[in-house]
C-alpha cells in the first residue's frame, strides 16, 4: 500500500490516474496434545471449519464459504506490541522498511508500466498515516484521509514529533511484510496462514462476529472500531480514537484478544480477491505464472492477505471487523493501522 499511495502523489505530478497487563501463560483445551505452555501464546487445537461466508452482507472476496482443515498450532494471545517490537530492534539493530528510502525498482513493480520515476525529493523514508479531515469528504477519494508522512515509522507513528511513550502495550504499526517476518524469525515463530488466522478468530463459532451476530450486544463494545461519521468524526464510543492497548476487550473463546478491530493483521497468504470463487469453479483459475495476486482494484498489486479490520472500520465504511473479512496489503509497506501477531507450529 505504501507504493500504491505513493502513486497517488506521482499521479498529481504526471497527471496519471491510478486507480498494560503482564504476559500470561494460557492454553485452551488440548485433547491430549502433549505440549508445555508457551508464554504469551494460546494452543489452538486444529480441526475442520467453514472459511469465508455466504452472508450477502459481506464483501465479494469473502464469498462463497468453503471448507478448510487446519492442524494444531500456537498463536500469540495479542498483537505484537511496541514493547515487544522494541526488544527485537534493540537485540538485532533491525531497521524497518518505513525507515529506509523507497527503492524505485521495488516501487515500480506495483505501478503501471511506463510510470516515470518521481523526483528524488519524493523518495524519502516514511509511511502512510491516517489523518482525519476537518469535514465530511467523498468516500471515493482515500487521499482525503491517508497521507504520506516522511519520517513516520513504528516509533514515530504519526510522524516526526510523535512517539510511543505510554503506548508500550499498543500494537506496533507501520510494519511491512519483511518487518513482520524478521520479527517472527527472531522470536522462533512465523506469520499465520489466512486459514489459521480465521479459524482462531472464529473461536469455534460461525457467527458474524467472534461472539455472535451483534457488534455491540446490549450496547457493550467488544472491539476497537470506528464510531461516528467516517472519516472526519470519530466519537470514540468504545473509548479509543486510535489504537488501544492490547487486552482492552475480552478475549474470544480461544483466549485470543483483538481478533477483530484495533489493527489489521498480516498473514502469509497471497491475496486473491476471487480465491473462494475459484475453488468453487465459479471463475477461472489464477494464472500464477503472471501474478500470485489478484486485486481488481489494483491490477499491479503485490499483496498479502490481512485480516480482522482495524480502529478505522466503521458502519458507514470498511465493514471489515469480522473474522471472514479479508483484503490485500502491499508487501513493501505498512500503514498506521496494520500490525501482526505470530504463530508457532505444534
Amino acid at each position: 500500500m505504501k507504493y500504491h499511495y505513493l502513486s497517488i502523489i506521482i499521479s498529481l505530478l504526471i497527471i496519471f490516474a491510478c486507480g498494560s497487563k503482564p504476559e500470561q501463560i494460557s492454553a485452551n483445551q488440548t485433547s491430549g496434545i502433549d505440549q508445555k505452555p508457551i508464554q504469551g501464546m494460546v494452543l489452538i487445537e486444529g480441526g475442520d471449519f467453514t472459511m469465508g461466508t455466504n452472508d450477502q452482507n459481506s464483501y465479494p472476496s469473502e464469498r462463497p464459504a468453503v471448507l478448510r482443515k487446519v492442524a494444531s498450532f500456537w498463536m500469540d494471545e495479542t498483537e505484537v506490541t511496541n514493547k515487544q517490537f522494541a526488544a527485537f530492534v534493540e537485540a538485532t539493530g533491525y531497521v524497518t522498511v518505513a525507515e529506509r528510502k523507497p527503492d524505485w525498482e521495488d516501487m515500480k513493480q506495483t505501478l503501471p508500466p511506463g510510470t516515470p520515476k518521481p523526483d528524488e525529493s519524493l523518495l524519502v523514508a516514511g509511511s502512510l498515516v491516517f489523518v482525519a479531515p476537518d469535514q465530511a469528504v467523498s468516500l471515493d477519494d482515500i487521499s482525503q484521509w491517508w497521507l504520506w508522512v516522511p519520517g513516520a515509522y513504528w516509533k514515530q507513528p504519526e510522524g516526526p514529533g510523535s512517539d510511543i511513550q505510554g503506548k508500550e502495550n499498543h500494537p506496533v504499526v507501520h510494519i511491512a511484510l519483511e518487518d513482520a517476518e524478521a520479527y517472527a524469525a527472531w522470536a522462533g515463530k512465523r506469520l499465520p496462514t489466512e486459514a489459521e488466522w480465521e479459524y482462531a478468530a472464529k473461536g469455534g463459532n460461525n457467527s458474524r462476529f467472534p461472539w455472535g451476530n451483534e457488534l455491540t450486544p446490549a450496547g457493550n463494545f467488544k472491539a476497537n472500531t470506528f464510531q461516528g461519521e467516517f472519516p472526519h468524526q470519530n466519537i470514540s464510543s468504545d473509548g479509543f480514537e486510535g489504537t488501544a492497548p492490547v487486552r482492552s476487550f475480552n478475549p474470544n473463546n480461544y483466549g485470543l484478544y483483538d481478533m477483530i478491530g484495533n489493527v489489521w493483521e498480516l498473514t502469509s497468504d497471497w491475496f486473491d480477491a476471487a480465491a473462494f470463487m475459484r475453488e468453487k469453479a465459479m471463475v477461472p483459475a489464477l494464472d500464477t505464472s503472471v501474478s500470485k495476486c489478484y486485486n481488481p482494484e489494483n491490477p499491479y498489486a503485490i499483496e498479502k492477505v490481512i485480516k480482522g479490520g482495524s480502529f478505522l472500520c466503521a458502519d458507514d465504511y470498511c465493514i471489515n471487523y469480522r473474522p471472514s473479512a479479508r483484503r490485500g496489503q502491499d508487501v513493501y509497506s505498512g500503514t498506521s493501522n496494520v500490525g501482526f501477531r505470530c504463530v508457532k507450529d505444534v
